[in-house]
């Protein structure tokens, strides 16, 4: 039986898929989540995590791991003239301390896995600049970083990867594809015309975790229908 994968934060969206298809593949995966309930219908464990005062206990967690991957993310779409920095505050705490907080805690039994992985989450906002983006933009460029200061401090032994789609039809972004009208506009910004979908994106997490990634590490994957490097011309 391989270590377990730590999913943080893997209750819906792209978490939830992620934790489907990587049992379908037989993994076994441990989730640390603050609202468990669809992970407990998978019959996984839970451990309890909240990312907004994360206190992930390393004692909760198995001896080793093979894997960790932190979902939590925020949307958080204002003018910049009416962000506070209370805005950029929780922004910075959900997406960059507290997978700092779960990488921690994880580490020790990380360094005991075989051939262990780190999945990160940014955004296309990251690499193309769009309006009212400023402050998640801002933490999941921190969080860019930390991928690969980790990546190179961590190899050879455990690979660091970020993944930054873009807009992916999950619970998170309900409020900006929550009729036809915002659906077809978000699709018609997209060079593929469409917008994403989590299935796709966790199966980029299951391949950034597995040995055929092997070679892999330092890298920011962006599944993002071309948004952040193509332009069309009618």
């Amino acid at each position: 039986m391989p270590d377990p994968i730590l999913l943080i934060g893997g209750n819906s969206g792209i978490g939830l898929a992620t934790a489907r298809r990587l049992l379908s593949e037989g993994r076994p995966i441990v989730a640390a989540s603050r609202h468990g309930d669809p992970l407990s219908e998978l019959d996984v464990e839970v451990v309890s995590f909240d990312a907004t005062e994360p206190q992930l206990d390393p004692s909760s967690l198995p001896e080793s791991l093979s894997g960790l991957v932190y979902f939590p993310g925020t949307i958080s779409l204002k003018p910049f003239h009416r962000l506070t920095a209370d805005d950029f505050l929780r922004d910075l705490q959900i997406n960059l301390l507290g997978a700092v907080h779960a990488i921690q805690a994880a580490l020790p039994a990380l360094k005991r896995g075989t051939q262990p992985a780190i999945v990160l989450f940014s955004t296309v906002a990251v690499a193309q600049g769009m309006p009212f983006h400023a402050s998640v933009a801002a933490a999941k460029g921190a969080v860019e970083g930390l991928a690969r200061s980790l990546a190179a401090e961590l190899a050879p032994h455990i690979r660091v990867n970020a993944i930054a789609p873009s807009l992916t039809d999950t619970p998170l972004a309900a409020s900006l594809l929550g009729s036809p009208e915002k659906r077809e506009a978000a699709a018609r910004r997209h060079p593929l015309q469409r917008v994403g979908d989590g299935d796709e994106v966790a199966s980029l997490v299951s391949l950034l975790l597995s040995p055929q990634s092997g070679f892999v590490t330092g890298q920011v994957l962006r599944p993002d229908g071309g948004l952040s490097s193509l332009r069309l011309f009618a």
